[in-house]
This record gives C-alpha cells, structure tokens and sequence, in this order.
C-alpha cells in the first residue's frame, strides 16, 4: 500500500557547510543559492532529481582553487520559488542570466548537469555575453535529442520515463509515493554501480517532498516533449542551431543509464569555439558526484584555461 506523502518545508535543503546561503532576486523570481570563495564567478546548475547539494564538493574544490563558487536551486527546486510557469529552457537560462548580473558580474563559468546542463547550452546560446566558457556533463546538446531518440532504441528505453513523466497529476504522486522511494529507484538505474546510493538518496528525496517541488520538476519535461510541435519549440530549435563561440567541455558517464554516451557525442559540431569531450571509465549518470575529485579537477582546469 502506497503510504500518504510527507510533504516538508523547503528548510531541508539548507544544509550548513563550508558555504553560505541567501536569497537572489532574478528575471523575476527568488533564486535560492549556496555560495562559497571568492575569485571569478562559477554558477553550477544541478539537474533531476537533484538540488544545490549535489554541487558540494565543488562548491568546496573550487573555492579552494580560487574561485567564487556558487551553486543554485533551479526556478521550481529546493527553497527556489516554485512559480506555476516557466519551466521552458529559455526562461529559466534568463533565469541564469539574470542571477549572474545579480551577483554582480557580467560573466561566469557556467557548469551544468543533466537538465542544469540543458540549460547551459541554451544560457551560451540566448546570453553568450553571460558565458566565459561552458562545462557539460551528462547531456547532450539538445539538437541532438530528436535524432538519437528516433535512431536508437537503447535511448528510447533509457528515456521511457519521460512519457510517464507527460501523465497529468498522476507523475507527481509516483515522485513522492513512499517517501519518494521511485527518485531512489531511478538514481539507481542511471548511476554507476560504485554510487553511494544510501549517502545521498535521503537528501534527494527529501528535497522532491518540498511543497510544490514534484509539479515544478516534471514541468520541465513536459515542455520538453509539448513543444516538439509548438511554435515555440520551432523558435527554440532555430535559436540553437548556430553554433555556440563559447569554449565547451563535456563530461559523460562511459556507462551512464539515463543518457548513452553515444547520444551525447556529436554535439561538438554545434560549438564553433574550443571544444573537449572526455568519457569518464566507470561512472554513470552523476560525474560530480561518482567521481567528484576527476570532474571537480577537469573544471578547475578548464576555468583556468
């Protein structure tokens, strides 16, 4: 029997730690961020079904290294506002955009994952002044999704739980059915097999149980899979595909579960500027978190580049 959900205050996700956290206003919302160091400015933008948090231990490397790290909870996240719209990647890279003139800077290092990387390439693409250079990890440009979707059929089985996702209400209480045990089941199916699944799962789940987070995360997807044939998909596509004159990296999982590697190769030809691609041996879906030392050393790297 599934067990009544337990929804909780967005004050779990504040953890202490070697960082600070406030709230920014930006593009019109309260942008929720942990900051840590000072130097030029890092923004690390998490994916599903994460929050800040999993930035911690680059939060920590990077302000150690010299920079200014600052890792935020994305508009519908952790202690974010969670709006009943605009979850399209455009208004929340104008989220991004916003948020770095905030903190007072007209540029910044932007390192996103999963969805956060979705959002970095369309942030590079629609505000390439607010980009000094990008880090991917996990996704692929996202050009490259209708092609590898309609090809691949391991890529349709790993993203079947987007059509789940596509359901009304119906997603949102399988999110935080039994404590959201279904956000641990699928952190298992896409991590590598060495994930400490039991250290961090807790947080995660907790943080989908805040008011508001499960509707606010699965709008992403479905404006995802709806705007394929909305004009304003159309208008997105046309917008990516110049490609981008800010230098790339891209991280990926060699055995990643939710996004294969192949899909996400070949974004290069959608980066007109200095591009590396590096396929981490063991790691699944969650490079900053499987192998936090090799990808928090990669960005430090590649900022200081």
């Amino acid at each position: 029997m599934v067990s009544r959900p337990r929804l909780v205050e967005d004050s779990v996700v504040l953890h202490d730690g070697p960082w600070t956290h406030r709230d920014v206003s930006a593009n019109g919302i309260r942008v929720h961020v942990a900051e840590a160091g000072d130097g030029p400015l890092v923004v690390l933008l998490h994916g599903f079904p994460q929050y800040w948090w999993t930035w911690r231990r680059q939060l920590t490397g990077l302000a150690d290294a010299g920079f200014r790290a600052v890792a935020p909870d994305l508009r519908g996240y952790g202690a974010s506002d969670k709006p009943p719209r605009g979850y399209d990647p455009m208004t929340v890279a104008g989220d991004v955009a916003g948020l770095i003139r905030a903190l007072g800077e007209r540029e910044a290092f932007v390192v996103g994952h999963d969805w956060g990387g979705h959002i970095g390439w369309t942030l590079a693409a629609l505000h390439p002044r607010a980009v000094r250079r990008l880090a991917v990890l996990s996704v692929p440009h996202p050009l490259r999704w209708p092609g590898a979707l309609a090809r691949d059929a391991r890529q349709r089985h790993a993203s079947r739980y987007v059509a789940r996702f596509q359901l009304p209400w119906h997603p949102e209480r399988w999110v935080v059915a039994d404590e959201a045990a279904n956000v641990g089941r699928l952190v298992a199916a896409w991590a590598g097999p060495d994930f400490p699944i039991d250290a961090t799962q807790r947080q995660w789940r907790d943080a989908m149980l805040v008011l508001g987070a499960p509707h606010c995360a699965l709008e992403y997807y479905r404006w995802a899979a709806r705007s394929m044939l909305r004009s304003d998909g159309r208008r997105f596509r046309r917008t990516l595909r110049r490609p981008l004159d800010v230098p790339t990296l891209q991280l990926h999982g060699a055995i990643d579960g939710c996004v294969l590697p192949e899909t996400a190769q070949g974004s290069s030809r959608y980066v007109a500027a200095a591009y590396e691609w590096r396929l981490l041996d063991g790691v699944g879906h969650f490079p900053h978190e499987e192998a936090p030392e090799v990808v928090t050393g990669e960005l430090i790297r590649w900022a200081k580049e």
